[in-house]
């Protein structure tokens, strides 16, 4: 197992961590293969990790990860803490809410969270999270007090994390990508106020949903190049850990071009890489309704067509009365984004929403 620096915190993670999500039990059916181990099995999973070199492990409150949170504390038990980073998350943005939480999954893990996270920030509650009173300040007290070791800001938008890199109370972040939603993930790469933080990396397999076309080996190899501290895998059982973590993968390089000819011999892909430059004058997150389009396929139908309709009609709407066309201008894989959103109204339409 390699190692990197975390930020300017001084800690040293492993390069692959233990996401926790296919160890919790509970009503959080969030994965496309659903495990559910008892907490013998889940700690020895953890423990497989463990012996494997990993020392990051990653989870959240109960109301999102189920039982993932008092399971990873289980584990600390049997190992020496000191040789264990623990990042926990909860998804409350006022500063009273997420201080209420850190007590609670300080008891949950029966010790004190190395990084704890805002989860899911977004533009429509970023002001409230950084602004006074708010959860990033909250968090920052908490370090103070030294209930936790780290603060954290964990998002699927770049525009945040980019705030949360400027703003010196924050010392780690959490982002999204993999080969194919690579566009964050370049952005960050080039852009240099993020050389100040730790970046920790999820969604490498895409929730699991790019294995099959891509072997775990390629998927971990294609993401190595990136300035990230650590990549975490979804790790669930024995095997899924030996997989993950039993050796040292080489970097690999995949162009976009490839990935998207890969998956076409599946399915006709929308070739969107989730850089999110295509803003939309009225609101839309394009790039959003694009991947559950490609996630439909990848095998997750009935979660991308809800997620789809909760506000496609709206979109497909102002899309076809929009003479514009701001959200094409830095569009840099050139999509005809009209013509693709016609895509995914056809879609929908022949699934009888």
């Amino acid at each position: 197992m390699r190692y990197r620096e975390l930020g300017k915190t001084g800690l040293r993670v492993s390069e692959l961590g233990f996401g926790t999500i296919p160890i919790l039990s509970g009503h959080v059916p969030v994965l496309p293969k659903y495990y559910s181990p008892d907490t013998e099995t889940a700690v020895a999973v953890m423990k497989k990790a463990y012996d494997h070199g990993c020392n990051f492990y990653d989870t959240a409150i109960p109301e999102e990860y189920g039982d993932a949170e008092a399971k990873l504390g289980e584990f600390v038990k049997t190992v020496d803490r000191n040789t264990v980073i623990i990042s926990d998350k909860a998804r409350f943005y006022g500063g009273g809410d997420i201080y209420r939480e850190v007590i609670r999954s300080i008891e949950n893990l029966g010790t004190r969270p190395d990084i704890y996270f805002v989860h899911q920030v977004d533009e429509s509650n970023a002001d409230e999270v950084f602004g006074k009173s708010g959860a990033l300040e909250a968090l920052y007290d908490l370090k103070r007090e030294g209930r936790i070791g780290f603060t954290g800001i964990a998002s699927h938008y770049y525009s945040v994390l980019y705030r949360a890199a400027l703003d010196p109370r924050v010392d780690i972040l959490q982002g999204s990508g993999n080969i194919l939603e690579r566009g964050m993930l370049d952005r960050i790469r080039d852009e240099e106020v993020f050389r100040n933080k730790g970046f920790i990396l999820n969604k490498v397999y895409a929730a699991g949903l790019l294995i099959g076309p891509f072997l775990p080996a390629e998927l971990i190899g294609g993401i190595l190049g990136y300035p990230f501290s650590c990549a975490l895998l979804g790790v669930g059982t024995f095997e899924q850990a030996d997989v993950a973590f039993a050796r040292e993968y080489p970097p690999l390089e995949f162009s976009f071009e490839e990935v998207t000819e890969r998956l076409g011999r599946s399915f006709e892909p929308l070739c969107c890489d989730r850089c999110e430059k295509c803003v939309c004058p009225y609101g839309h997150e394009i790039h959003t309704s694009f991947r559950q389009f490609n996630y439909y396929h990848l095998g997750k139908e009935f979660w991308a067509i809800n997620k789809l309709k909760m506000d496609f009609a709206n979109t497909y709407e102002h899309c076809r009365s929009c003479i514009d066309r701001v959200c094409m201008k830095d569009c840099p894989r050139h999509l005809d984004i009209p013509k693709e959103i016609e895509r995914i109204n056809l879609l929908i339409r022949a699934y009888g929403v």
